[in-house]
């Protein structure tokens, strides 16, 4: 089925910036929903319009960055603070179905569209509302602050690197997935009791929300990550990266026995699949260092070309490991490249919506 078409006659305003909310706004946009940004024309619209890089031109007034959340919508400069800019807000919201704000707590009050503030003039109408750490916090919420914060920098990265961020904004990304995957359940709701909804998601949340495994190796084993590179803490070899010959890296995930033992073929090493030390997967968590030693002579006499053939022969899981340019050339990925034009300039982007729908 096609996906451009599921929410049309959905009516979304968007009061957000940067990626968070702006992603929630394109996410709906891509299923056929009206999405209609509302831009602060004193301050240059969203403030990712002007996060060039050096190599984009200062003409037009857009980025990459700014294009990558905000295809499909319709961009209306309105100032909050004046007459004229409220009068703007409340004509779009008189038949909107979806409001979505990132303003800090009180700034939301102060421009008259809280959800207290809007609730009882637009009874239907779902609010969905990105903070940084809650409606009582008023804090400035950055992405990279929330990713030292929540834990991830510490466990990502090696004891040679020291803590990094992820390159992307993850935790915004997560808290955009937290929200859309909110509003739709408010949508359900509606559609059932005619009742709008408020929905709420703070960065905060949203991080540790997704620490998962880690967190459940914290809570029930005492096992507190640390800094661990690729590897993952509870199975072995998955996470190691070798060197080939060609200089590129791959990876491998062998993430049972049988993947194991068919590394261990495939490397022209089969006596390591039953030796003592790495028979199971809880010795070869433990005996990491000493496994992946045996291993990387075999990687480093053949290019990942020619390796990776030969492991998944042997049903093995790996890859080597592509640049951001290799994957956006690869044929798989051309259907979620976006073609379209922002304020008549050419933009393109990476789509939102990675899944199809089929009724049945």
């Amino acid at each position: 089925m096609n996906t451009t078409s599921l929410l049309a006659g959905v009516k979304v305003v968007e009061l957000a910036t940067v990626l968070a909310g702006p992603a929630v706004g394109r996410f709906f946009a891509e299923l056929g929903a009206e999405v209609v940004k509302i831009e602060n024309p004193h301050t240059g619209g969203d403030v990712t319009r002007s996060w060039k890089l050096p190599s984009e031109p200062p003409a037009p007034s857009i980025s990459a960055y700014y294009a990558s959340v905000n295809q499909g919508k319709k961009v209306v400069f309105a100032d909050l603070g004046s007459p004229e800019g409220q009068q703007t807000l409340h004509q779009l919201l008189a038949d909107a179905d979806v409001l979505l704000v990132n303003f800090k707590p009180g700034d939301d009050i102060k421009f008259g569209v809280s959800h207290a503030q809007l609730a009882a003039r637009y009874p239907r109408l779902i609010y969905g509302h990105i903070t940084g750490y809650g409606n009582q916090n008023p804090r400035t919420a950055f992405d990279l602050v929330l990713q030292a914060e929540t834990g991830f920098m510490s466990m990502n990265g090696t004891p040679e690197s020291g803590p990094l961020k992820m390159p992307v904004a993850l935790i915004d990304l997560l808290a955009a997935h937290q929200l859309k995957e909110g509003i739709l359940v408010a949508l359900l709701q509606r559609a059932q009791h005619n009742r709008g909804s408020y929905v709420h998601v703070s960065l905060f949340d949203a991080a540790v929300a997704s620490l998962a495994n880690q967190a459940g190796n914290w809570l029930m084993a005492g096992h507190n990550p640390g800094l661990q590179g690729s590897l993952h803490p509870n199975i072995a070899p998955y996470g190691e990266t070798f060197r080939c010959s060609d200089e590129r890296y791959m990876v491998i995930a062998a993430g049972n026995d049988r993947q194991y033992a068919g590394l261990c073929q495939a490397a022209g090493l089969p006596h390591l699949a039953t030796d003592p030390r790495f028979a199971t997967n809880s010795q070869r968590v433990a005996n990491r260092t000493a496994l992946t030693a045996y291993f990387i002579p075999f990687f480093a006499r053949q290019s990942a070309g020619e390796i990776l053939p030969l492991l998944e022969q042997n049903q093995v899981p790996a890859a080597i490991i592509h640049t951001v340019a290799e994957v956006l050339e690869r044929e798989e990925s051309t259907h979620l490249i976006d073609n379209q034009n922002i304020e008549n300039n050419p933009a393109r982007a990476v789509k939102t919506v990675a899944f199809d729908l089929t009724i049945t």
